[in-house]
Parts: C-alpha cells; structure tokens; sequence
C-alpha cells in the first residue's frame, strides 16, 4: 500500500556517509520532532536525476530551510558510497543529507518503488517527493513515469 498524507513515516533504517565512514540512521531520528523535506529518484548519476531534480534541491535549500525546514534528504536505491560521490560532484555539502537505500527498505515500505529491470537498473524508488512533520506526511508529490513536475524544489517550495 503507498503512503499517503496523514499516514506516519515507517520505521527502517537508512544508511548515509560521515567522516567516520558509513552511518546507519533510523527513519526516527531523521524525522522526529522535525520538518523534513525527502525526495527520491530513481538513481544517482542518472540524467534527469544529475541535471535537474538534485541540483534544484541544492540551489534552493536556503530557500527551503526558511520555511522551516530543518532537513532536506535526498533518497535514492545505491549504496552509501555512490550517495557519497554524487553529492560531492554535485557540491551537496550540508544543503541535502544524502541518503542510501541500498536494498529499497524505505521505497517498499512507502509502496513508492518501480520495477527497472528492462534497463538493467533493478529495483528502484519512484520520483517523488514529501514533507513530513514530526514523521507525519503532510504533502506527498509522486510523479508519473517519466516525468519529473510534482517533485521538484519548486513544487515543494509552493507547497510550503
């Protein structure tokens, strides 16, 4: 079943880099007492993913952190090292936590993941994006295969 607004963020644990190295952290202490902003794509390093929805996020986060946001978290099907890499090629830097969800424990939890198996890809998350508030989902914007509208920092920052 795909979560929808008003439902609370399912408990998994995700994993990002540190300077320590690889981080596990739990759906709870990303989203508890917080705003958060997550948006999920289907890849690093992929096109659209590399040209547009990652870079808006980063341009924007000023933007979006004064909303009262306290986290922006982009999600995708890799492991914590491709995240890693990705955000340093795109200057992520502390503007957008990078987040692996490297056997699609978060997107099959959400019922937000799509089959790519024809392009050799696997399994992987939809694109989307979503605002949750103290781990309740107060706006979730998926797109339609193909597309990429609903899910960019300019949705979300209207949507704020």
């Amino acid at each position: 079943m795909t979560i929808k607004v008003g439902d609370k963020i399912p408990a998994v644990t995700l994993r990002t880099m540190t300077h320590e190295g690889i981080k596990t952290m739990t759906t709870d202490e990303l989203f508890k007492g917080k705003t958060v902003v997550l948006f999920s794509l289907p890849g690093a390093f992929t096109p659209t993913c590399s040209a547009k929805h990652l870079p808006g996020f980063i341009a924007r986060a000023d933007e979006i952190k004064g909303r009262k946001v306290d986290t922006i978290a982009c999600l995708s099907v890799n492991d914590a090292y491709v995240m890693e890499a990705w955000g340093k090629s795109q200057n992520a830097g502390d503007k957008v936590l990078m987040l692996a969800d490297g056997n699609a424990d978060f997107s099959k939890a959400v019922g937000l993941t799509r089959d790519s198996e024809k392009s050799g890809m696997g399994l992987r998350g939809q694109r989307y994006a979503l605002v949750a508030k103290d781990g309740v989902v107060t706006m979730l914007n998926v797109e339609v295969p193909g597309a990429f509208e609903v899910s960019s920092a300019e949705a979300v920052l209207k949507a704020l």
